[in-house]
């Protein structure tokens, strides 16, 4: 039983600490679609890239949402399966996310986040 006493709290940890990593990332997206763009681009390249961003963006957080209700609702707050992956998804997710925000990434790179944590 220590291992579901243990997985319940860490995938709350975990889901809650990416959750707010992308916050972040949708607050701060500017640097990271300039890192994506060259030196001298036009408005429109910019929107283009900050419209994909924010479709990402958006995308994760509606995707948050579905998980946390399941999660909340206690539908698979015990399946330890399912705790134990969610668990290593946000985890490395978080992580990854956090070099992305940081090191100021190719936001292009953030779908190759998104397929591989999600």
């Amino acid at each position: 039983m220590p291992l579901v006493n243990g997985l319940v709290p860490s995938r709350f940890l975990t889901l809650t600490a990416h959750l707010v990593i992308v916050i972040t990332i949708f607050w701060s997206r500017e640097n990271n679609v300039r890192a994506s763009l060259p030196l001298q681009c036009t408005q429109a390249e910019y929107d283009s890239r900050d419209t994909e961003m924010v479709v990402a963006l958006s995308v994760t957080l509606g995707l948050f949402a579905v998980e946390l209700a399941g999660f909340l609702s206690g539908v698979s707050m015990f399946n330890n399966v399912q705790s134990l992956l969610s668990t290593a998804a946000h985890a490395s997710a978080g992580v990854t996310l956090l070099f992305f925000l940081f090191e100021q990434w190719d936001s292009s790179l953030y779908w190759w986040i998104f397929a591989f944590c999600r």
